[in-house]
């Protein structure tokens, strides 16, 4: 959930998921660094909230793998060691050639809706120049690939495993922003993936999803 913001304060909705949107936009986008305190005292400032609903979206976030919380020292932004990112790019990896073999070619008729959505916001965010946008959307794409394979279980745990690469992403943000291949590459890739799955192309959506390595993924 992004863009929930009015006039700098929370607003509507439930205290929990906003403070939950707003802390997890932040963590995603880099703002807040892995590692970094989250002080309870600072935060309910900040956000305007009392420490339960604060408390109750800290621990959301720490069931999502976004925060960490350290008996007597409070939470603070997870970390991953480069054993974790390395195991988690392999997870998914896992997972991606498991749809390819048992989703893909699609069926006729298969809706593809998700895909196509999420690569037209893609597209918007890269044009905005949104960083955090196209990581979102993003993930977006290939939560809706996975989706295919008619695994509900699968779909979760493929989806926790990129917001958890996406953390792992979120410092480089401003620096891949300024290298030349920018967000508008990613784009371009992903069409050449859709286009793959629509025509079936099984040799081609490997090729396409191995180009999305460790160090593109927000490219």
């Amino acid at each position: 959930m992004t863009n929930i913001i009015a006039h700098g304060e929370l607003a509507s909705l439930s205290l929990v998921e906003l403070a939950v949107a707003r802390l997890r936009d932040e963590i995603l986008s880099g703002v807040t660094e892995p590692g970094e305190r989250l002080v309870e005292e600072q935060l309910t400032r900040r956000l305007g909230i009392s420490r339960a609903p604060l408390r109750e979206a800290l621990r959301l976030l720490t069931e999502q793998g976004l925060v960490e919380h350290l008996p007597r020292r409070g939470s603070r932004v997870a970390t991953l060691s480069e054993r974790d990112i390395g195991e988690l790019y392999s997870v998914r990896d896992v997972l991606e050639r498991h749809v390819v073999d048992t989703a893909l070619p699609v069926a006729a008729g298969t809706d593809l809706g998700g895909l196509r959505s999420a690569l037209k916001a893609m597209a918007a965010a890269a044009e905005a120049g949104d960083r955090l946008g196209v990581a979102d959307s993003h993930r977006a794409f290939h939560v809706a690939l996975a989706a295919l394979s008619g695994n509900r279980q699968l779909s979760l745990v493929y989806e926790s495993v990129l917001v958890k690469i996406q953390l792992y992403m979120a410092l480089n943000l401003r620096r891949e922003a300024e290298r030349t291949a920018g967000p508008t590459d990613g784009v371009r890739r992903h069409r050449r993936l859709l286009r793959a799955i629509e025509g079936g192309d099984r040799a081609a959506i490997l090729r396409e999803l191995a180009a999305h390595g460790a160090r593109s993924y927000l490219e």
